[in-house]
């Protein structure tokens, strides 16, 4: 009875382990969390964010930079998937967060997420790192961003230091919408005492939020009545208030310019804009959408497979053959997913956006759109598709995908094939060809001349001679 049992015990606790593997992993790169706070006791005022997070699964430790057991390696590995840094008044982070580390951190595929404050300076450490990035913050390490047109009527009606600002949308329409999507129409953001950074030309580096075109920086240590344009450290849209940098092995770093965003009073508060009327802020949910992209709960793109075959009559098509031959019809598709916070879905290009393949040697031969495929598409899963001639050029190709949008993980793929030339039985013969049709007359008008005047030497008789001629002696 106990050997009959025995198995149904096993699957049972199987799958109660897989059902806690899929509860525990909210994230693609894993749910440990490390809260760096000035001081452990400040996260009270975060208790809704981080309540948020500890919600989705991820399970954070609370540490300052003082305390020796803080390292963010342990035997070669990463001892946390993701990092936040709260604002520190300390210059430096000490021995085990110093510049190199981030950046290894980053390199090792772990993810940032660095708030600021107007009201703490930066420490050297974090301005280090920012400047790896191509990020520039003010000389003095801090800041203020002010505007007299677009702030909180409520709060700072004399200060016009916290400002008020629709959640932001694409520049571009074939960039995704993941931090305006389903906002309602009269959705505002608080934007309390933040600090405002510089971006470099960096294909990294996309700005989430920018300043609006009224908004300066400057520093209020040194203030005056009236302000020279030459003390401003950026104004308008150079000004980028919330930044994402995602590297080339996709690790994403974000810089979040007002950590007064994500405290408990500006989550639940009201705001209203100069001639306003007052409505809750979005500062809750625009929180987690910030927080879920930069721990990569959002914005993830898999690949789930790849399938290219021969698309000919009468040939057979099996699936991902090492070798084709030059002028060969092929069909090339490619399954793509998103995840999005907690499960993988179909993946659907932003409008005007193009998803390319390329078949190339050194350069590429084609450049095709690949379009969706949907006998080959799920609910979880989306199929792309594109079938073309290949050239009339034999050696090694690569069908390659290269996909490196703003907020998408990066997809490249590459499969690599041989293209043989036209083997000596696989010509069309000559008749079917029409260029050579005058070729092929000439051949036949050659011999047939030649048949003609082989018989008209054979059966021509030869001519008599002269009767009467007469013989001289």
């Amino acid at each position: 009875m106990l050997r009959s049992t025995s198995p149904l015990l096993s699957l049972f606790a199987f799958l109660l382990c897989w059902g806690a593997a899929l509860v525990s992993a909210v994230s693609t790169s894993g749910n440990r969390l490390l809260a760096v706070f000035d001081e452990v006791g400040e996260k009270e005022n975060y208790s809704k964010f981080l309540g948020d997070l500890e919600g989705r699964g991820f399970q954070i430790t609370y540490e300052t930079p003082k305390s020796e057991s803080l390292v963010l390696f342990h035997l070669g590995e990463r001892a946390y998937d993701h990092v936040i840094f709260f604002p520190i008044k300390t210059k430096g982070l000490g021995p085990n967060l110093t510049p190199q580390i981030l950046v290894n951190f980053l390199n090792a595929k772990g993810n940032i997420l660095h708030t600021l404050s107007s009201e703490t300076t930066t420490p050297n450490t974090l301005v280090s790192l920012l400047a790896e990035l191509d990020i520039t913050l003010p000389t003095e390490r801090t800041g203020l961003v002010v505007d007299h047109f677009s702030y909180d009527t409520l709060s700072a009606a004399e200060t016009h230091d916290v400002l008020v600002l629709p959640p932001p949308v694409p520049v571009r329409s074939d960039i995704s919408p993941l931090f305006s999507t389903g906002a309602p129409k009269d959705a505002l953001l608080a934007f309390p005492h933040g600090v405002g950074a510089v971006l470099g030309p960096r294909e990294h580096l996309t700005p989430i939020l920018r300043a609006p075109k009224t908004a300066y920086s400057y520093n209020p240590k040194e203030q005056a009545d009236v302000l020279d344009v030459a003390d401003l450290f950026a104004a308008g849209q150079q000004l980028s208030l919330v930044t994402a940098f995602q590297a080339i092995n996709s690790a994403r770093f974000v810089l979040l310019g007002s950590a007064e965003m994500l405290q408990d009073k500006w989550f639940v508060t009201e705001i209203a804009a100069p001639g306003g009327k007052s409505v809750k802020t979005f500062n809750r949910e625009f929180a987690k959408r910030v927080s879920a992209w930069a721990f990569q709960e959002s914005g993830v793109l898999r690949v789930n497979w790849i399938e290219h075959h021969l698309n000919e009559v009468a040939a057979v098509n099996e699936s991902n053959p090492h070798i084709y031959r030059v002028k060969n019809d092929v069909t090339y598709t490619i399954s793509l997913s998103e995840y999005a916070y907690d499960k993988w879905t179909s993946f659907s290009l932003p409008a005007n956006d193009v998803l390319q393949l390329e078949f190339s040697m050194l350069s590429p031969f084609h450049r095709l759109p690949l379009t969706l495929d949907e006998t080959h598409s799920t609910p979880e899963a989306s199929a792309y598709t594109v079938s073309f001639k290949l050239p009339d050029q034999h050696g090694i190709f690569n069908f390659k995908v290269n996909y490196k949008r703003p907020f998408f993980t990066n997809v490249e793929e590459k499969n690599t094939v041989s293209v043989r030339h036209m083997a000596h039985d696989e010509w069309p013969r000559s008749f079917v060809i029409s260029g050579a049709w005058p070729w092929i007359a000439g051949i036949g008008a050659t011999v047939s001349g030649w048949v003609v005047f082989v018989a008209l030497w054979m059966y021509s008789a030869p001519t008599d001679k002269k009767v009467g001629s007469k013989k001289i002696n």
